[in-house]
């Protein structure tokens, strides 16, 4: 598509999408980009990523066996991330996944970037041996929730009659 000097379109490329390599300056970059704008938006709660994380995110990644991160990219420019972080699942005795973020930037939202990258993020899954991937979503992102229900995502619970989980926190500071 070649947008008109009067068009608001963006040329999307095709993308890239690719395991992150946490020793690679341009993934280490992107993934902390990319985790600032998420964080910025509404959906991420709104504020920038403190100094600290900013500094500190990838190489505490890096130090984490069970971490890994999925990044797209169009052309030169990262536009998605998926993180991830392996659990326990002590009922199966096997690993779990949690997708822990799940970001695109605005512009490139509803192109099924997230779900390409959601796709490779679980083919890491399946080869970690992992039964099943997790993760939360706040009740008022529809979109985000139409994209996880379609790639088979689903509420938890165990037994109907005890309704489904619920996700709490608790702040360690």
């Amino acid at each position: 598509m070649n947008p008109s000097p009067h068009s608001h379109e963006t040329e999307i490329l095709p993308l890239r999408i690719c395991r992150a390599d946490y020793s690679d300056p341009v993934h280490a970059g992107a993934l902390v980009d990319l985790l600032d704008a998420y964080a910025q938006d509404p959906a991420g709660g709104g504020e920038p990523l403190g100094a600290f994380a900013r500094t500190h995110l990838v190489q505490a990644l890096a130090a984490r066996p069970q971490a890994y991160s999925v990044l797209a990219f169009s052309g030169a420019q990262p536009v998605g991330l998926v993180n991830c972080i392996e659990g326990f699942s002590t009922f199966a005795c096997r690993p779990l996944v949690n997708v822990h973020d799940v970001a695109v930037l605005a512009k490139y939202r509803g192109q099924r970037v997230a779900e390409q990258m959601l796709a490779l993020a679980e083919t890491i899954a399946r080869e970690r041996g992992a039964c099943k991937l997790t993760l939360e979503v706040l009740q008022g992102n529809a979109s985000a929730i139409r994209l996880y229900e379609r790639m088979g995502f689903a509420g938890y619970e165990l037994d109907p009659a005890m309704g489904r989980a619920q996700f709490l926190q608790k702040w360690l500071r």
